[in-house]
């Protein structure tokens, strides 16, 4: 079978990439009509003019799916915060501003792939499993990098926590990050995260809230925290 000298793949390959992408359009479509209890590997199968059998040989179980699925949208989510620390050259604090947005925007813009990152899509699937921590470190990568440059490391942490941070930017090959900026990114995101969710589930606008400056003045005191 012939090669293309520019991929360095043949038919067969581009093929089979082009049916898994179609599998996976095909499941975001699920996901975002009727969440993860909806994805259904035999109705994708029938949808694209397949067997399930046929299908199974793309993707071994419903599980494999979900796992692609979540590495695209980390992979994705990651893209979106570099270009957006990236596109504000030179000074930290408008970059992280640019970098909370651009995570708020793309959860807005994407709620069925956010929520599937961020929970545990189905009874007894990892959501902790090495390949999706790997997946998630990208993204985590900017927002630590970008809070970094910040004027100062910010309050000292306790020293079991520090531990704790130092353990796992060692495991994630973090560097040139101190614990306390760490720990410092790790609750400015776990506030943003709370706000987000919170707002695509339309808790704030049940409330008649507009969560956009909720989430202006979690960002500001965390900047203020490392910077005064």
């Amino acid at each position: 079978m012939a090669t293309d000298s520019r991929t360095g793949t043949g038919p067969r390959d581009r093929f089979r990439a082009q049916v898994r992408q179609e599998v996976k359009t095909a499941a975001l479509q699920q996901l975002a009509t009727g969440g993860p209890e909806a994805l259904s590997l035999n109705a994708i199968a029938k949808q694209l003019g397949m067997t399930g059998p046929a299908l199974y040989r793309y993707f071994a179980n419903r599980d494999s799916l979900l796992t692609e699925l979540v590495i695209d949208a980390y992979g994705e989510l990651a893209a979106t915060l570099g270009r957006a620390a990236d596109e504000v050259a030179g000074d930290a604090t408008a970059r992280l501003t640019a970098v909370a947005q651009a995570y708020r925007d793309w959860a807005l813009a994407e709620p069925h792939r956010y929520r599937l990152l961020f929970r545990a899509p189905l009874p007894g699937y990892d959501a902790q499993s090495t390949r999706l921590v790997e997946a998630s470190q990208p993204a985590m990568n900017v927002v630590l990098n970008v809070a970094a440059a910040l004027t100062r490391p910010g309050p000292p942490v306790p020293d079991d926590s520090a531990d704790q941070f130092h353990a796992w930017m060692k495991r994630r090959d973090v560097e040139h990050v101190s614990a306390a900026v760490a720990s410092r990114s790790t609750l400015l995101w776990a506030h943003l995260h709370g706000l987000v969710s919170l707002e695509i589930e339309g808790n704030f606008t049940s409330m008649g809230i507009d969560p956009a400056p909720l989430y202006a003045a979690d960002l500001h005191d965390f900047i203020r925290s490392l910077t005064d």
